[in-house]
């Protein structure tokens, strides 16, 4: 995914201009960005206090990598559930 150019604090910061008086257009233009950039952001950090979004980057970094984890491991579940003579509960001995 490509990475933005401004940070979670900047971005808090643009959001909270328009209470200052700014409009939407105005600011758009002021900071180079598209009117559905704004929306977006608005839509996912509106109203939130930095430590928050960084709590909240925290978390998703942290779910993408359980999500990986689980990728990884779940071949294997569906190897061992395959294989002949290995029921639930019951273990495979080689005498």
């Amino acid at each position: 995914m490509r990475k933005s150019r401004f940070s979670e604090e900047q971005i808090i910061g643009i959001l909270k201009e328009p209470q200052a008086g700014l409009g939407a257009a105005e600011l758009c233009r002021k900071h180079g960005m598209s009117d559905g950039t704004f929306c977006k952001w608005r839509a996912k950090h509106g109203g939130m206090a930095v430590c928050a979004a960084k709590r909240l980057k925290a978390l998703e970094v942290e779910n993408a990598k359980l999500k990986r984890m689980l990728a990884e491991q779940m071949p294997d579940v569906a190897t061992l559930k395959e294989m002949p003579g290995m029921e639930a509960g019951k273990r495979h001995r080689s005498e």
